[in-house]
């Protein structure tokens, strides 16, 4: 994605490009349900909606929160990729509108939240293919593939909701290896790039990231391979083996990338940290799954948490500066976003190994992460809302 400020749009601000409405509203909604999960989760306090509070908390924070955050972010890099006008003004407000509709009706009946949930995904669907085929660029079509399972997973989940099928796990391990590949695989673009572009600059004496090649790919490959396999079959010997296999291949990719020369660049750093954790994230659910020493579901919050949450976070607040017209430099209160976020994935993936702290930890981490979120919204809020 290239960093520039967003073509003119003579209507608010807040409509003129996609990052605007849909980050700020990612970090909002971040920020908000967490506590109503911790709530649930700490105290028994029953959620309305069909799904059981578990099932709610991984579908929002996958369909609701980074789906959120995934489409600022496509919305705003497409045009850069295809040189068309960006999605602004009253259809960017529909679009908004109707994913704000299906978080609202996840708390009420499941047939209307099915209906406007999935309707949000089926229309993003369109409009990044609109514009991807509309510039012939097929390059970037593998974007479209993420997003049809995006809505295969959420189906899933919804299917659930229903009564139709009990398909909720599997529907949010969709998402979470989606999104992780997602990450993947548009992070290998950005984060090396960046990198090379920022050494260029800062320190031209050190040597670049590796350029993209044969190794970058077959990495990638066996990364997305691991992803899958967790996905289809969390609990086969063969599945844990080739997680591992994936943690490894995405902890070689991310060696060649100089992530350590960046330490002292923090907006950049933090690309690197994300990327890192879905090395970790991967490599944690494979060893589980063969020795067994935590329950299923922690070790996925390396994904989660880390990886999700931490990229998520890094290119939110890069692109809201770069987007705006303002330095690529982060302040105090942008490194402490950073620190929160990390601080939250460590108490989380490491909670169940706490005994009986682990509730504590829990809450702990979830307290980081409002944190984080809650100070990105504080934060970025005024440069998304408005224009200077």
């Amino acid at each position: 994605m290239r960093e520039s400020a967003p073509r003119a749009y003579a209507g608010p601000a807040f409509l003129s490009a996609g990052f605007r409405p849909f980050f700020l509203l990612a970090a909002l909604w971040a920020a908000l349900a967490v506590p109503l999960w911790l709530a649930a989760y700490e105290h028994g306090y029953a959620l309305p909606g069909a799904l059981p509070a578990m099932l709610w908390h991984g579908h929002e924070m996958i369909y609701g929160f980074a789906l959120a955050a995934v489409t600022g972010f496509l919305l705003t890099a497409i045009p850069n990729w295809t040189g068309r006008l960006p999605l602004a003004g009253a259809p960017l407000a529909a679009l908004v509108a109707l994913w704000f509709a299906g978080r609202v009706a996840m708390f009420t009946n499941a047939s209307a939240a099915a209906a406007l949930d999935l309707a949000f995904t089926i229309v993003l669907i369109a409009v990044v293919a609109r514009e991807l085929i509309a510039a012939r660029q097929p390059r970037n079509l593998p974007v479209l593939v993420a997003l049809g399972a995006l809505l295969a997973g959420n189906t899933l989940v919804h299917l659930h909701a229903l009564d139709i099928a009990y398909t909720a796990p599997l529907g949010n391990r969709i998402g979470i290896a989606t999104l992780a590949a997602l990450i993947s695989m548009i992070g290998g673009r950005i984060v090396p790039s960046f990198t090379r572009n920022w050494l260029a600059r800062v320190r031209p004496a050190l040597r670049p990231p590796a350029p993209l090649g044969r190794v970058d790919v077959l990495c990638l490959a066996v990364t997305v391979a691991g992803l899958a396999a967790w996905t289809a079959a969390p609990q086969a010997r063969s599945a844990s083996i080739i997680a591992i296999a994936g943690g490894i291949a995405a902890a070689a990719r991310l060696s060649r990338w100089r992530g350590l020369a960046t330490a002292r660049e923090p907006l950049l750093f933090v690309l690197h940290v994300g990327y890192a954790w879905v090395a970790i994230g991967l490599a944690l659910v494979g060893i589980n799954g063969l020795l067994g020493f935590a329950p299923p579901g922690a070790p996925v919050h390396a994904l989660t948490v880390g990886a999700i949450g931490t990229m998520t976070l890094a290119v939110m607040t890069r692109a809201s500066l770069g987007h705006t017209g303002r330095p690529l430099v982060a302040g105090a209160g942008t490194i402490a976003i950073y620190a929160l976020v990390t601080l939250a994935a460590l108490l989380r993936v490491s909670a169940p190994f706490t005994g009986g702290y682990m509730a504590l930890l829990t809450s702990l981490a979830g307290i980081a992460w409002i944190g984080a979120f809650g100070l990105f919204a504080l934060l970025y809020g005024p440069i998304l809302l408005n224009r200077k």
